[in-house]
């Protein structure tokens, strides 16, 4: 089945990028996604910042902006699924054209802007799905919030209850200084906030928080990020998300498109960060790695680099659903091979 559905991701790049998108999510809200082995192989069963996974391999946010279709990704293979990114309102995100397919460089860009239908839609799809697997929140902030460590506070009081854990998005390049909450001043605020809300919220059960940051951080920002995810209580930071930077062998005529920069070559500077996001929080807390994944290899290197769990979402629109199963054999057999029995194992061993 992975090969049809291969074939219709090859058909679906002949259409408008944006255009195909949405039609994939009208085929897989009717049934026709794939659907994978029910048992993943235990090697790649992890643990991230109290979240128990059956695979270490997630579906990255921006895939399923709205939670239409959690539950078909999750049968697809994908070991969890990050839906989002949702803001309180509903927005229309920026003009379009905004989502550009770079082929020759198997790339990425998106200036899209957090379009999405907002928190109520996003709170009753979640709530009427039954909870089977483990699907995440993705939340952020109103273009034109006059407060927006509030949207955020706002988005997990709305959603608590209704996901398994929830990330806090900081780091998309296309709402405008929304990137500035990386700085101390502005996450302390937003951090503090969130786990005063949390106390609250966390009566009856409480939900493990992430914290997503860009790939463009500079070096100096790195500890004083850590020291307040770990200050606050943020149970795993992922690291990263697109990027503003522009490598200079990519080929595509849609290159010098502003927006964020997805896809394969994303994997090398990515991976480069979350090394360095390894090595200074020296185990106080966990990371997601995210960037540039399109197999088996790249997932093991965001292993080796320091990722309990990776996710993906790029990759899909060149390779199809049938990368799911065989980027989770590969992985599999690549730690199999280094003599590793679980992907905590191999956490972090390109560093020792």
């Amino acid at each position: 089945m992975s090969g049809l559905h291969d074939l219709a991701a090859l058909a679906m790049r002949a259409l408008d990028p944006e255009d195909a998108h949405g039609l994939t999510i009208k085929a897989l809200t009717s049934g026709l996604g794939p659907r994978a082995p029910r048992s993943d192989d235990a090697v790649l069963a992890t643990s991230v910042g109290g979240l128990v996974l059956p695979s270490a391999v997630g579906l990255a946010a921006g895939f399923d902006k709205n939670a239409e279709v959690p539950d078909a990704m999750l049968r697809a293979g994908f070991g969890f699924v990050e839906c989002g990114t949702v803001t309180p309102l509903e927005q229309a995100g920026n003009p379009k054209p905004r989502l550009f397919r770079l082929t020759p460089d198997r790339a990425v860009i998106n200036r899209l802007g957090f379009n999405n239908e907002g928190l109520d839609a996003f709170a009753r799809r979640l709530s009427s799905r039954g909870r089977r697997g483990v699907v995440g929140a993705n939340i952020g902030a109103n273009k034109d919030s006059t407060d927006r460590a509030g949207d955020y506070v706002t988005g997990l009081q709305r959603l608590w209850g209704h996901c398994d854990y929830f990330t806090l998005n900081i780091s998309s390049p296309n709402t405008p200084g929304l990137r500035a909450l990386q700085a101390k001043e502005a996450l302390d605020e937003l951090l503090g906030r969130i786990a005063e809300a949390r106390e609250v919220l966390k009566g009856e059960a409480d939900y493990p928080l992430f914290l997503k940051v860009a790939p463009d951080v500079a070096d100096v920002e790195i500890e004083p990020i850590i020291a307040s995810v770990v200050e606050h209580g943020i149970n795993a930071l992922i690291v990263g998300n697109t990027t503003v930077s522009r490598p200079s062998d990519l080929r595509s005529p849609w290159k010098e498109e502003a927006g964020g920069l997805s896809g394969r070559p994303l994997m090398s500077l990515s991976t480069q960060v979350l090394s360095r996001f390894y090595q200074a929080a020296a185990g106080r807390v966990p990371l997601i790695g995210v960037g540039g994944i399109a197999s088996g290899a790249d997932a093991f290197a965001k292993v080796r680099a320091g990722a309990e769990a990776v996710q993906l979402y790029s990759a899909l629109v060149f390779e199809g659903a049938g990368l799911i199963p065989r980027l989770k054999a590969d992985l599999a057999a690549r730690l199999k091979a280094e003599g590793f029995k679980s992907i905590s194992d191999a956490v972090g061993t390109a560093h020792r």
